[in-house]
């Protein structure tokens, strides 16, 4: 059987790239998704290296698959050399060259749909031969599984495994429809809003609500019964505006609410703790262009366009 690569019709570099993916993903198909290719593809691809090689590389069954001896110790070697080669890559063409091909990133959904599309924009509009997967689910992600370049995340990020860059501070207010409050006088002070009928977004706060003042530093604390719990945002000022209760949000979704009166403040001078935005990646010897660029872009885009939300 002759080794050719001709005759094989396919690169070593990205047969080796297939078969890393199926390992990680565990499927042809999902190498498949990730890959941007097909399933029929990707197996052929599977044969091309195992014929190249001339070990086999995967038990398959109807519902297993599973690494040989001859597949461990590939898979343990292909991971180093595609890395070696992305570094040669990086080395030949110079910092200053245009990435191209395709980045993969989660995005939380409230934020993913409005906030975060400028900044992917930029960088789409700067680097035009790239192309962005932007898939929003408020989960971290299993970066190798999935074959995610990056996330970003809302909220503390607690994983000691991957690395977090701090973007941006989102603040939150409280907020409640007008008709909650009946014509009486805006609540001032935390103690005038125990005895209301409360909201929670139990992503952040389930019974509890903390609220520092933003003059003194001066700290709140007080339990509630929520009468409605919800994991979305968006369900949770919708709620609000219905006249349910009082709720914490983030300002930047509540800017054209509070505007158009739907909603207004309660105790403006009292704020509960910022929610830090972060991008999130798994550590990597090196990382390719197509991320570094991506980091600069939303380093400088995500900081203005959650200003651009702020109430004056």
């Amino acid at each position: 059987m002759s080794h050719d690569l001709s005759a094989i019709g396919s690169d070593r570099i990205a047969l080796l790239e297939t078969f890393v993916r199926i390992v990680e993903s565990g499927s042809l198909s999902a190498a498949a998704a990730q890959l941007g290719s097909t399933q029929p593809t990707v197996s052929r691809r599977l044969q091309q290296l195992e014929r190249l090689l001339g070990v086999r590389l995967l038990q398959r069954s109807t519902h297993r698959m599973n690494l040989t001896e001859d597949g461990t110790r590939c898979f343990e070697r292909a991971k180093d050399l595609l890395a070696d080669w992305q570094i040669l890559e990086s080395d030949v063409r110079g910092a200053d060259d245009q990435p191209a091909g395709h980045l993969r990133v989660v995005a939380p959904h409230a934020f993913g749909q409005q906030q975060l599309v400028g900044p992917v924009a930029e960088y789409l509009r700067r680097y035009p031969r790239m192309t962005v997967e932007w898939l929003l689910h408020d989960r971290m992600p299993d970066f190798i599984g999935e074959g995610i370049d990056c996330a970003i995340r809302v909220g503390e990020i607690l994983d000691p495994s991957v690395v977090a860059l701090r973007l941006a501070e989102v603040p939150r207010i409280v907020v409640a429809s007008p008709t909650l409050l009946g014509g009486r006088p805006l609540p001032q002070r935390p103690d005038e809003l125990a005895d209301l009928p409360w909201l929670a977004l139990h992503t952040f706060y389930r019974d509890e609500v903390t609220l520092t003042h933003a003059g003194t530093g001066e700290t709140a604390r007080f339990s509630i019964r929520p009468r409605l719990s919800t994991d979305g945002l968006q369900a949770i000022r919708n709620a609000a505006i219905l006249g349910l209760g009082v709720a914490i949000g983030s300002q930047w979704a509540l800017v054209e609410d509070l505007a158009a009166r739907r909603l207004v403040q309660l105790v403006p001078e009292w704020q509960a703790a910022t929610l830090p935005v972060s991008l999130v990646y798994p550590p990597v010897r090196h990382q390719p262009a197509r991320l570094r660029r991506f980091i600069d872009v939303m380093r400088v885009a995500v900081p203005l366009a959650f200003r651009t939300f702020q109430t004056p």
